[in-house]
């Protein structure tokens, strides 16, 4: 996630939440916390159109699972405790989601292992549910 999306979340001004974790960069190695490059930042403003008035003017923070848990330890609120045990249990629900659909396509892998082509129709049908094809996108004004 990133640093101005959880600012939101904690109800602090972004500048808040990054002094905090510059205060505590030992606590935030590269695998809990990035910032963007210039190239991500840009194609970030770029799809979110923000203004060259307005908005943010550098690249913002991105937070993976650990480094928003290790948050709860530099902001120092209720809110932020409370706001991280949501966000854990979140990704608690996601990994077990997640390994729900393992399960399925390895159960499906199985039965069309045992079964012969006449299925294949319904197999491919059933991993297009479980997996559906991405858009593709192109560019604007192209």
């Amino acid at each position: 996630m990133l640093s101005g999306d959880l600012a939101a979340l904690y109800e602090v001004e972004p500048r808040v939440l990054v002094q905090a974790v510059q205060r505590n960069l030992e606590r935030f190695p590269s695998d809990f916390m990035f910032q963007l490059n210039r190239e991500e930042f840009t194609n970030l403003k770029s799809q979110i159109v923000i203004s060259s008035w307005g908005g943010i003017r550098s690249p913002p923070y991105a937070f993976t699972e650990q480094g928003i848990a290790m948050l709860s330890t530099v902001l120092h609120s209720s809110r932020a405790i409370r706001l991280n045990i949501e966000i854990m249990r979140i990704f608690v629900s996601l990994r077990k989601h997640t390994a729900s659909f393992n399960e399925l396509s390895d159960k499906l892998n199985q039965m069309e292992s045992r079964y012969d082509h006449q299925f294949k129709i319904v197999f491919n049908a059933i991993r297009e549910i479980i997996n559906p094809p991405q858009p593709s996108r192109s560019k604007i004004g192209i």
